[in-house]
């Protein structure tokens, strides 16, 4: 499906960005388009790839002239631009909307002007029963893409929605890392607070799942498995043989949850198993009003969410074991200074 097509990464310098690169450079794509409003991460993609397959465009998902712009011709977008550290969010919610709910609006809206075969869209588990602005926004996007699916005939909108992707930049494996090796004390929120833990390679799977199985206002989850924070510390000292390493808990930040949800409980009532990932349909419910106040869904009191305390729980191996498989605690296993998974 990706032979002489043209793809635009949307945020195409951050994370996700350069894993889903990774993996399309080879491919038979005609081309790859880069878009973000960062100059000095393009340059550096541009010198560290140098490859003729790529092309970038310097803008930002809030002016939507600038996303018209870098979509003509397009066939394929995956929409990764986002604000997504949560503490950034919580001080300044409205730059979250900005970007997060405003920036998707633009993105998809010039989607289907100018006639893309498909969008993906990245999402969070945040997303799902959202107490912060991050999750909040992400909410409120695909809201935002279920509502452009059901008038978008040409253009297929997805969203992929992921939990913890592991080593990622700004994530906290990273963060232990480098408090363990400044022999400062790791610090730890709420031991049993628990988490999705993904790679980027899993990611970029889902990703790939939901370019050739999607239909339009799907959401595609991956089975993921979870860990505590306090098995993931220990899973870290362990490796990096300081068994002893002191753990500092400094208690919950504000916007934080004991347990995160990848599917809520209505959406697991309507959720599709597909194996190693489930597929939530849109809803699509009109504006006759009695379907939401008159006709209930008993299936729905009956349901269970799928969360980070009930799915799959690694224990200390299997954290270590997980851990391995990433290029980032690969190298810091060597001794070797690298930077989070990009």
């Amino acid at each position: 499906m990706f032979t002489d097509k043209v793809l635009l990464l949307t945020g195409g310098t951050g994370s996700f960005g350069n894993a889903i690169l990774r993996r399309f450079l080879d491919s038979d794509l005609r081309e790859i388009r880069i878009f973000s409003r960062d100059e000095k991460k393009q340059d550096d993609m541009r010198r560290k790839y140098n490859n003729d397959k790529l092309k970038f465009y310097i803008g930002d998902v809030r002016d939507f002239q600038s996303v018209l712009n870098a979509v003509r011709g397009v066939d394929y977008i995956y929409h990764a631009a986002a604000l997504k550290q949560v503490p950034s969010c919580e001080f300044y919610p409205l730059e979250a909307v900005k970007t997060n709910v405003l920036g998707t609006e633009n993105v998809l809206e010039a989607a289907i002007q100018v006639g893309v075969e498909r969008v993906i869209c990245l999402s969070t588990d945040k997303a799902v029963y959202p107490i912060n602005a991050m999750g909040i926004s992400k909410a409120m996007m695909e809201k935002i893409i279920v509502a452009k699916s059901r008038v978008s005939s040409d253009t297929t909108i997805c969203a992929t929605r992921y939990g913890n992707v592991m080593a990622s930049r700004g994530s906290v494996i990273p963060l232990f890392v480098n408090q363990i090796r400044a022999g400062q004390p790791i610090t730890i929120t709420d031991a049993a607070m628990t988490r999705f833990m993904m790679t980027l390679d899993d990611a970029v799977d889902l990703v790939l799942f939901a370019f050739e199985n999607g239909k339009t206002g799907d959401i595609f989850v991956q089975k993921a498995p979870a860990a505590t924070i306090e098995t993931l510390a220990k899973a870290l000292t362990g490796l990096l043989k300081v068994p002893d390493h002191p753990v500092n808990i400094i208690g919950t930040r504000h916007g934080e949850k004991l347990f995160e949800a990848l599917l809520s409980r209505e959406e697991m009532v309507a959720a599709q198993d597909l194996g190693d990932y489930y597929r939530v349909p849109p809803d699509q419910r009109d504006l006759n009003y009695g379907k939401f106040f008159e006709k209930g869904e008993a299936k729905v009191s009956e349901a269970v969410e799928y969360t980070s305390h009930n799915t799959t729980r690694l224990d200390l191996k299997g954290m270590q074991d997980l851990l391995m498989k990433l290029r980032f605690m690969q190298a810091t296993v060597r001794g070797e200074q690298v930077e989070p998974e990009e």
